[in-house]
Order: structure tokens, then C-alpha cells, then sequence
């Protein structure tokens, strides 16, 4: 390679040369890194917020909240845990309420029923404050959707029928083997369907959080 510059001094020849392969950096190359690197972060916070944002999204449409206990509920009493959380979501969207009818809680449980329930687990201790306990509530509802399930033979549309309506209305509608038609019920037919489509739903979109 050829010396860039020459010089005398004393006499003598010296010669600065520049590494091979090295060139000085223009200010348009550096532009053009900045203008880079603010394309790449500009991306990654797109990705970022556009993540977040879904996850809000999909937390406000379909809300879901203690799946630790809803997951121990399912494992100690066999029920499909997709199916407690759409029935939470059916009954109060996982936000704790009292009816007009007096039903209370997550899964809207009626004094009424908490009795029953008490007597059906051999329970001795129950005091009607207690279904303000989002763990309590979730165990009771669980366990009488157990017991309508096995009522009713695993038939899902029944045991949800007579959650909704009494088992009285869901035996006269066919009791097990009945279908969402024979409902008669307006609202009835209504929840049923709603609770089925969010247990498919909460299964695909929740399957991690649900032990699935």
C-alpha cells in the first residue's frame, strides 16, 4: 500500500500509514447506525405494548383470577377447572357481589343453597359471611357443581340448569340427556350456552394457568 502522507524532518522520510481495512466514519454513516438502532428499539417497544396490551385485552374480556384455588378445587373434586371459571365468570365475572336475590360471592351463592351445601359436606361451621371468602365460595360452588354433575349423571347442560334454575326446573326440562333446546327458561338457556362457550374458551386461552 502505498504511504498516505510523507514527511521530512532531519532528513529523514517518515511515512504514516493507516490500518488496512479501517475507514474513517462519515457523518452520514453514523446517521445511518442512530437511524438503525432507533428502527430496532422503535420495533421492540411495538412488540412490547402490542404484548401488554393483548394481555390486557384478553384480562378484560375474559377476566380470571385465584386460578391456585380454582386448579386445587378441580383436582380434589374432579371438575373440569375451564368449567368452574366460566360458571365464575357467568355468575360475577370474578368480581365479589350480592345479587338482588341474595345469591353471594364469586359463584353467586344463595343462603338458601349454602345450607344445603353445609348439610350435603357434613359442615357444622358455616356462617353466611364466610361467601364473601373468594376461597370458601369457590370451594361451596364447586362442590354443588359436583354434586348437580353427579346428580345428573356428568350431563354438563343439566348440572348447569339446575345450578341456574333449581334441579326442580332442570328434572322437568329432562334432567340428564336433556339438551340446551329443552330449556324453557330464556336466561336459563342463556347462561347455559354462555358457561359452554367460556369453558372452551378458558380452556385455550388459560390452559397454563388451569393445569391443563
Amino acid at each position: 500500500m502505498a504511504p498516505n502522507r510523507t514527511s521530512t524532518a532531519g532528513g529523514r522520510r517518515r511515512t504514516t500509514r493507516r490500518s488496512s481495512g479501517s475507514k474513517p466514519r462519515t457523518g452520514a454513516g453514523r446517521a445511518f447506525l442512530i437511524l438503525a438502532g432507533l428502527i430496532a428499539f422503535g420495533i421492540l417497544a411495538i412488540l412490547v405494548i402490542s404484548g401488554l396490551a393483548s394481555k390486557g385485552i384478553k384480562e378484560v374480556a375474559l377476566p380470571l383470577k385465584h386460578e391456585d384455588i380454582i386448579r386445587q378445587q378441580s383436582q380434589e373434586k374432579g371438575v373440569d377447572a375451564a368449567l368452574i371459571a366460566a360458571v365464575i365468570y357467568a355468575e360475577s365475572q370474578f368480581v365479589d357481589q350480592t345479587s338482588h336475590a341474595d345469591a353471594r360471592g364469586l359463584m353467586q351463592i344463595t343462603p338458601e343453597t349454602a345450607e344445603e351445601i353445609e348439610k350435603l359436606s357434613g359442615g357444622t361451621t358455616f356462617k353466611l359471611e364466610d361467601l364473601r371468602d373468594p376461597e370458601l365460595n369457590i370451594r361451596y360452588g364447586t362442590f354443588y357443581l359436583k354434586h348437580l354433575l353427579e346428580m345428573y349423571d356428568g350431563d354438563v347442560v343439566a348440572a348447569l340448569a339446575a345450578y341456574n334454575a333449581g334441579p326442580g326446573n332442570a328434572d322437568a326440562w329432562g334432567g340428564a340427556g336433556m339438551t340446551v333446546d329443552d330449556i324453557t327458561f330464556p336466561e336459563t338457556r342463556a347462561y347455559v350456552e354462555k358457561v359452554l362457550e367460556k369453558q372452551r374458551e378458558y380452556k385455550h386461552e388459560y390452559a397454563l394457568e388451569l393445569g391443563y
